[in-house]
């Protein structure tokens, strides 16, 4: 009997916690000047303040492991490279450029002229339009395609981008976008 005393005595403290508002997150300050701070926008741990597509995208499934890397290449432009896997022996593997519009980013696919495509990163996830311009066709072997191709972000960091490394259809472990 006492334990239930006690559980009324503290149940009106509880419940006038939940008056009380919830803290405004968005406009605390960040000591930008904390090693801590430092080290976690360096390292890509946690989301930098500017909005640009650095960084690496990736998501491992059963047929095999999906990434895109994006890094700075000048003013309002990136170098990318994507890979899909589709299955044993069955990977698509592309790079081109990529420039900042109001709606996204458009990728621009090297060596293959017309193809080219809006994305836009919605809650921290890549998002491939569902269908590409027939120019795009020639990008992937057999009937793949990079079409509907969602990529969680992994990182923000330009580094991890250039470390990202996949296996090319040769088995060679290859680095996308280094260099």
């Amino acid at each position: 009997m006492p334990d239930r005393r006690a559980a009324w005595l503290i149940l009106p403290l509880l419940l006038a916690g939940c008056d009380r508002p919830a803290a405004d997150r968005a406009n605390s300050d960040i000591d930008a000047s904390n090693p801590l701070e430092i080290a976690a926008r360096e390292r890509g741990v946690v989301r930098p303040d500017t909005a640009t597509p650095t960084g690496v995208f990736e998501r491992t499934h059963e047929l095999g492991r999906d990434a895109m890397c994006a890094v700075p290449d000048g003013a309002g432009r990136w170098r990318f490279a994507v890979t899909a896997a589709f299955g044993p022996g069955l990977r698509c593997t592309a790079r081109g450029t990529m420039t900042s519009e109001s709606e996204g980013w458009r990728l621009h696919f090297a060596g293959v002229e017309g193809c080219e495509m809006l994305v836009r990163e919605e809650e921290d996830e890549l998002r491939l339009p569902g269908k590409l311009p027939p120019q795009c066709a020639s990008l992937c072997p057999a009937r793949a395609s990079l079409a509907g191709l969602d990529l969680p972000r992994a990182s923000w960091s330009g580094e991890d981008a250039k470390r990202l490394r996949i296996l090319d259809g040769d088995g060679n472990n290859i680095a996308l976008c280094e260099g």
